[in-house]
């Protein structure tokens, strides 16, 4: 904040290169804008949408119900579930753990539940740079289909508490 008032003159409009610059930057805004709706509708990055109201308990016991049914073995005390190929898997998000560890198998897809038991949490699946909000009461189904093989990290990208920093697992894909 200034104690005095500007000169009467102070603003001079853009010239030379000054208005070339700000020429490109509105074509680009443009160009961006147009290219919004063909990412959404071509880019095959964005969920079909598919999400549910759940109780968080109930969205659990469904969670719990999966890895004991599917369990493959066990990595740090948490399940590792192998869900049959074009089949539903369970993956919920909780103070400071992802819960289970999934095992896919390569060019098979599966349809992935997502939810929360307790607040907010991000999914970000890496080095994929997949995205996605996970809320409690809300179970958000992603259609995946692994294309490569390894060990995929999960991290929580919405800051959800002191042990925010912990909160990662994995996808294996075979």
């Amino acid at each position: 904040m200034s104690l005095t008032l500007p000169a009467r003159d102070w603003y001079k409009p853009p010239v030379g290169a000054e208005k070339l610059w700000i020429g490109l930057a509105l074509l680009w805004c443009f160009v961006m804008s147009l290219m919004m709706p063909y990412w959404h509708f071509r880019g095959k990055q964005n969920s079909r949408g598919e999400a549910y109201a759940v109780k968080p308990m109930d969205f659990f016991a469904r969670a719990e119900k999966f890895a004991a049914a599917n369990k493959v073995g066990e990595r740090d005390g948490i399940p590792i579930a192998e869900p049959a190929p074009g089949g539903d898997a369970y993956l919920v998000a909780r103070m400071w753990n992802w819960y289970p560890i999934l095992k896919l198998r390569l060019g098979e897809t599966y349809r992935v539940h997502l939810s929360a038991m307790d607040l907010q949490h991000g999914f970000s699946l890496q080095p994929l740079n997949m995205n996605f909000q996970v809320l409690p009461g809300y179970d958000h189904v992603l259609t995946l289909t692994p294309t490569s093989k390894g060990e995929f990290t999960i991290v929580c990208n919405e800051f959800c508490g002191i042990g925010h920093d912990k909160m990662f697992s994995k996808i294996i894909v075979e």
